[in-house]
């Protein structure tokens, strides 16, 4: 209950900003409207994000004759998990990546990279569908997706906002704020958003790892895989919607040590080390 009531105060955030950002774009005209597209995204998001997501990234399903080892090990890992095994899609990129979504474990979709494919092991490959199959038995995916949606709607209307302001439209009313206020608000909003999908992912990061090597009973192919991928994409960063990178198993972007502080992934050294604990415990 203690997630639920989290996960539901850190999407009531996310709204907040939506229809405070209405508000400095139109008035009470803004907040209205931007109340209205909020109860419509959430609602919409609810039901969509998996799909909106999955088009977003040109994701195609997979059949079993396209990857047949691969579909054995969603099989097995779901069936340890004690999930419905999810649909698998893959996305045509080179930088190796794995995300999981859908409402719910009935609904689920795991889907991977091409690039992936080509850089991991069987065994390290295996690694990271227990992750997201682990995201899936722990019902992070709607939250994650969700999110991304969200924080997808943030970017979109701050930008609005600093444009809107730029050019002199926005609130009618008299009190309303400053030019110099409102692109502030513009700049620092997506960074609130950021922070709000950090809260809502590092944790979650971490159980999906543990739950991962728990199902997979290979913690080390988990932490070798991590190794490998945050590697690479350092060198090969993916082609991204930056609302989306909570749902990744490693942040897709290459990022510089200033954009780290507001990464919504845990460091991967240390969930390195803590899936190499896992191991020796075991």
């Amino acid at each position: 209950m203690t997630s639920q009531i989290k996960t539901f105060f850190l999407l009531a955030s996310l709204s907040a900003i939506i229809i405070f950002l209405g508000g400095m774009l139109g008035g009470r005209t803004g907040i209205i409207i931007a109340f209205g597209i909020t109860l419509f995204m959430n609602v919409g998001s609810y039901w969509y994000s998996d799909k909106i997501v999955l088009k977003m990234y040109k994701a195609r399903q997979l059949s079993h004759s396209d990857a047949p080892y691969v579909f054995e090990m969603v099989q097995e890992l779901a069936a340890t998990a004690g999930v419905p095994a999810p649909r698998l899609y893959v996305i045509d990129q080179d930088s190796p990546n794995a995300f999981a979504t859908g409402r719910n474990p009935e609904n689920a979709v795991v889907a991977i990279t091409s690039g992936i494919m080509r850089i991991l092991t069987p065994e390290e490959l295996r690694g990271v569908i227990a992750h997201e199959i682990g995201h899936i038995a722990n019902r992070d995916i709607l939250i994650q997706s969700v999110a991304a949606v969200l924080a997808g709607a943030i970017m979109m209307i701050a930008n609005m906002l600093q444009w809107a302001t730029i050019f002199g439209f926005g609130s009618d009313d008299e009190d309303g704020p400053s030019p110099i206020a409102a692109i502030a608000l513009a700049i620092i909003a997506p960074i609130a958003a950021s922070v709000i999908q950090m809260a809502i992912s590092r944790s979650r990061e971490y159980l999906a790892d543990s739950t991962g090597a728990r199902i997979s009973h290979d913690p080390r192919a988990l932490a070798s895989a991590l190794y490998k991928l945050d590697a690479t994409v350092r060198n090969i960063p993916m082609d991204a919607n930056p609302a989306t990178e909570n749902m990744f198993i490693v942040n897709p972007f290459s990022g510089s040590s200033m954009s780290k502080w507001f990464s919504t992934h845990p460091s991967t050294e240390e969930r390195i080390a803590r899936l190499m604990e896992m191991s020796r415990n075991l």
